[in-house]
C-alpha cells in the first residue's frame, strides 16, 4: 500500500473518504454541529423529547460514515479500481434518494448538499476511471482490475 493515491480516480476516492471520515467523526463528537451543517435545526440545549431517537440514528450514521471513509481511503491507497467502479452507481443512487427526500419534504433544503456531494463525487470518480481506461488503451497498457 502506498502513502498517496497513484491515480486520478484514487485521488477522488481519497478525498471523498477523508471528507466522509471527518463528517462521521464530527457527528460522533459534536452531533448538533453535524445537524446544523446538514440543514437541520438542532434542539436547543441537550434536552430532547422522550422518544426522540435523533442522536441514536445520528450516532449510527456517523459511525457508518467514519468507517466508509476509512474504507475509501484504504481502497484509494491500494488503487483498487474495481471498488472505485462499484461505488459510482451506488453513490448516484444515494444522490437520487437524498435529493428526493428534499423534494418530497422529508428533509430540509440544506440536506440537498449531501445528495449533491454524493452525485458530484460519483460523476468525478466515473469520469476519472473512464479517462484512465482510455489512456491505458491508447498507450497499449493493460490496467489490472479494469474490465
Amino acid at each position: 500500500m502506498r502513502r498517496l493515491p497513484r491515480s486520478p480516480s484514487g485521488w477522488t476516492m481519497a478525498v471523498f473518504g477523508v471528507l466522509a471520515a471527518v463528517m462521521g467523526a464530527v457527528g460522533l463528537v459534536a452531533p448538533d454541529t453535524l445537524l446544523t451543517v446538514m440543514g437541520f435545526a438542532p434542539e436547543a440545549g441537550s434536552r430532547r423529547a422522550e422518544g426522540d431517537h435523533t442522536l441514536v440514528f445520528l450516532t449510527a450514521s456517523s459511525m457508518a460514515a467514519l468507517n466508509m471513509g476509512v474504507y475509501y481511503v484504504l481502497a484509494a491507497l491500494s488503487d483498487w479500481k474495481a471498488f472505485f467502479r462499484w461505488t459510482v452507481p451506488f453513490r448516484l443512487l444515494t444522490c437520487t434518494v437524498f435529493t428526493l427526500a428534499v423534494i418530497t419534504g422529508r428533509a430540509p433544503a440544506g440536506f440537498l448538499g449531501v445528495g449533491l456531494w454524493e452525485g458530484i463525487g460519483a460523476v468525478v470518480t466515473g469520469a476519472a476511471l473512464r479517462l484512465e481506461t482510455r489512456r491505458a488503451a491508447h498507450s497499449g497498457q493493460v490496467e489490472v482490475g479494469v474490465s
